[in-house]
C-alpha cells in the first residue's frame, strides 16, 4: 500500500535563470522523494523548468514566457494578479495542498495569501524588503498592502540575518521567523562547471566576472564609470558581466559613452555560467543591496576569489578567507577592485577551502513544511 505523502505547493514568478529560481529547483528535488512537491508559476516556459525531477509537478498559470507578452498582456496580466488574487487562488491553490510556500516577495507572496483556515501557509524573503521596492510613493503603498499579506502567513524565512532584521523593523508582525540560508548543490555546480564553453576570457589581464539579472540593484552603471576610472589611472583589467534584463540597453550606452568597449563586456545571458565563474581570476557582485546571493555560494564551491560591497552578501563569505568586502560607495568600489588586484596573487596561493555540502539546510525545510 502507498503512502499518502503530504502536499506542498512552492509558487514563484517563473523558473527562469535567476538566484530564487535555482535554489528553489534544487530544494524541490531533493524534498521530492520525501513529500508530494508542486511548484506553480505565474509565467511557463522557463529555462530551469527541465532541470525539474519528474517527481515535481508543474503548474504554469500562464503558458508563455514573460518576455513573450505583448506589453498589453503584461498590463491586463498585472491588473488581473492585483485586483483578481482571490480567483487565481481558488482556482490553482485552493484546498488542493496542505503547506502553501510563497517563495518570492511581490505578486506570489500577494495571491498566496488568501486565507484559507487550517492550511499552513509560508512566505519566503529574498532580498533587503527595505530596498527591494524603492523610497517612492508607489513603493509605500506596496509596503503597506504586503504588510497585511505577510500577517496571513504563520511563518516568514529569510536567507540572511540582515533580510530578517529589514524586515521586522519595516512590518513589526508577530508571526514566526527564521533564517535558512539558501541551499545549493555543489555536486551539480561542479559537474556543470566541467562542461565546454566559449573561452571569452583574455591573458596577461585580470579577468572579473560578474552574474546578475541587469536590473539596478546590482549597480552595474555605478560599476562601468568606476571601471573606465580605473582604466585611466592604470589598472589592467577587464570586467565580463552575464545575464540580461530591463538595464540592458542603457548599459550598453554607458559602456559607449564611458568608451570600455573593449573592457567591459556584456555577454548576455548563459544557460551554463559555471565554466566561466571556474575560469574567470575574480568573481565580483558589487550591489547596491542584496539577500544571500546564489552566485557567491556557486563563486565559493568552485573556490574562486570574490569581491563583494557591503551589504547581506557579507554573511555568505563569512570565513571565507578568498573574499574582500568594500564599501558600498563609488570610492569604496574603486578601492575594492584596486585591493582585490593586489590581493589576486596572494589569493592564488591559498589552500584550497571545500565547500561542505549542507544537507542540514534541507532537513531544516523539511521540518518547517511538515504540517
Amino acid at each position: 500500500m502507498n503512502k499518502i505523502l503530504q502536499k506542498i505547493v512552492f509558487g514563484i514568478t517563473g523558473l527562469t535563470l535567476g538566484g530564487a529560481e535555482r535554489v528553489l529547483v534544487d530544494i524541490a528535488n531533493e524534498l521530492s522523494g520525501k513529500f508530494n512537491i508542486t511548484i506553480f508559476t505565474l509565467y511557463g516556459k522557463g529555462e530551469f523548468e527541465k532541470e525539474l525531477s519528474p517527481n515535481v509537478k508543474l503548474v504554469n498559470m500562464i503558458d508563455k514566457s514573460y518576455n513573450e507578452l505583448t506589453k498589453n498582456e503584461k498590463v491586463k496580466i498585472s491588473l488581473k494578479i492585483l485586483f483578481n488574487k482571490k480567483s487565481i487562488y481558488n482556482k490553482y491553490i485552493k484546498n488542493k495542498f496542505d503547506t502553501e510556500i510563497a517563495f518570492l516577495e511581490g505578486p506570489i507572496t500577494r495571491i498566496f495569501s488568501v486565507e484559507n483556515k487550517g492550511i499552513k501557509k509560508i512566505a519566503w524573503v529574498h532580498n533587503d524588503i527595505g530596498q527591494v521596492f524603492g523610497k517612492n510613493l508607489k513603493a509605500k503603498i506596496k509596503r503597506m498592502l504586503d504588510k497585511t499579506c505577510y500577517s496571513k502567513y504563520n511563518e516568514v524565512v529569510f536567507v540572511s540575518n540582515d533580510n530578517k532584521e529589514q524586515f521586522e523593523e519595516i512590518y513589526k508582525l508577530n508571526n514566526d521567523k527564521i533564517v535558512i540560508p539558501n541551499y545549493i548543490s555543489s555536486k551539480r555546480v561542479i559537474k556543470k562547471s566541467e562542461e565546454q564553453f566559449e573561452n571569452v576570457f583574455e591573458d596577461g589581464t585580470v579577468n572579473f566576472l560578474t552574474v546578475a539579472r541587469l536590473v539596478s540593484q546590482k549597480a552595474i552603471d555605478r560599476l562601468i564609470k568606476i571601471h573606465s576610472k580605473l582604466i585611466k589611472d592604470g589598472f589592467n583589467h577587464k570586467f565580463y558581466i552575464i545575464g540580461d534584463g530591463p538595464e540592458t540597453n542603457n548599459l550598453k550606452n554607458l559602456i559607449k559613452e564611458y568608451n570600455v568597449e573593449n573592457t567591459f563586456i556584456l555577454l548576455g545571458k548563459r544557460n551554463n555560467p559555471y565554466p566561466y565563474i571556474k575560469k574567470c581570476d575574480i568573481f565580483a557582485l558589487l550591489s547596491y543591496y542584496e539577500g544571500l546571493p546564489m552566485t557567491i555560494l556557486e563563486a565559493k564551491v568552485l573556490e574562486k576569489p570574490i569581491l563583494i560591497t557591503n551589504t547581506a552578501a557579507r554573511e555568505a563569505v563569512a570565513k571565507y578567507e578568498k573574499s574582500y568586502i568594500t564599501d558600498n560607495t563609488e570610492e569604496g568600489v574603486y578601492e575594492g577592485i584596486q585591493r582585490s588586484l593586489e590581493m589576486l596573487p596572494k589569493w592564488k596561493k591559498m589552500q584550497e577551502q571545500k565547500y561542505i555540502e549542507n544537507y542540514n539546510i534541507i532537513k531544516q525545510i523539511e521540518k518547517l513544511v511538515k504540517k
